[in-house]
């Protein structure tokens, strides 16, 4: 079966309004940020995002107001922005639903969603305020059917009565969002480099979409089984989209945009630059490719690592601008 699927027709045919959505990678590294962009471009509203190590592309899904809540843990590009600024905006502003949990609780919850439990039951929460500190109230949650009816419970381990845990829901989630280094047509995915809590979060979505560097044939991807994370029956389409993770890195691919994300952080700073930056970057450009053209050859080639070192060594001092 062949799943290569246009950019364009992927986000259409499986990213509706309403849907609550996760997104592989981790901050900087492999965030599928095309697919990102074209859900911008196509309008999608009310969408429910889960987090985990969260970067501009959380921050821009909900800067372009696409989201209803944010389930999340961490949000930032670290090293130029230590909390997103739209992200930030929008919770200050009371403009979207927050919930907040640990970093390692939605790496349980990612697990847990990949074998199909209903929830975890941890103490990594208790004694700390995100048991106390609810975002979202159940009169608020009772509105929402995406969302869980509470936050989290505590209540006696039926094993060892007296014994305290936490138990909290786990997500239920339509779409996952994913950037791969190669793919083949049938849908067999390699990640190369750190996996972060994307073959979880692929197992425990109803419907994926892959992007990836390179798509290779389903003959050569089976020629080293072990080095393949997700499995062909997973995905529901994957889309060619080299440099699709820009400005973040890819392993073996090429660096984060230093310069573009020092650009981002700068322009999330106020709604007009923001708006304008939505504008010349995310709608202005027609598809992923005129997004490329606007970035030009010799940026995207600079960022291009080195063989061995897995950083970008730009041929000219002072690197690349916006």
């Amino acid at each position: 079966m062949n799943k290569i699927m246009s950019l364009e027709d992927a986000v259409a045919s499986f990213v509706h309004d309403g849907d609550s959505l996760c997104i592989g990678g981790c901050t900087t590294n492999r965030k599928p940020y095309a697919l990102v962009r074209e859900i911008i471009r196509q309008g999608r509203k009310n969408l429910y995002l889960h987090g985990a190590a969260s970067g501009g592309d959380a921050d821009m899904l909900i800067g372009a107001d696409c989201c209803t809540a944010y389930i999340n843990s961490y949000c930032a590009n670290s090293g130029y922005s230590n909390v997103s600024r739209r992200y930030r905006k929008y919770v200050e502003e009371g403009r979207i639903l927050l919930e907040d949990y640990s970093l390692d609780i939605h790496a349980a919850l990612y697990h847990a969603a990949a074998l199909g439990f209903p929830f975890i039951a941890v103490k990594h929460m208790l004694g700390s305020d995100l048991t106390e500190k609810v975002g979202i109230s159940e009169e608020v949650r009772a509105q929402h059917p995406k969302l869980p009816p509470q936050k989290c419970m505590i209540a006696d381990n039926p094993f060892h009565p007296g014994d305290k845990l936490c138990y909290i829901p786990v997500p239920d989630i339509d779409v996952a969002l994913i950037h791969v280094q190669k793919a083949a047509p049938d849908g067999t995915c390699r990640i190369e480099g750190a996996v972060f809590n994307d073959l979880d979060m692929a197992l425990g979505s109803r419907r994926v979409i892959v992007s990836c560097e390179e798509i290779v044939t389903n003959e050569e991807i089976r020629r080293e089984p072990g080095l393949n994370q997700i499995s062909c029956i997973i995905p529901d389409a994957i889309v060619l989209a080299p440099y699709g993770a820009h400005p973040s890195q890819v392993c073996n691919y090429y660096d984060y945009d230093r310069a573009y994300l020092k650009y981002y952080d700068r322009v999330g700073r106020e709604d007009g630059l923001f708006e304008e930056y939505l504008d010349e970057w995310v709608r202005g450009p027609a598809d992923h490719y005129a997004y490329l053209e606007k970035l030009g050859v010799k940026r995207l080639m600079d960022l291009r690592v080195r063989p061995g070192m897995n950083i970008a060594i730009p041929a000219e001092t002072g690197g690349t601008r916006v």
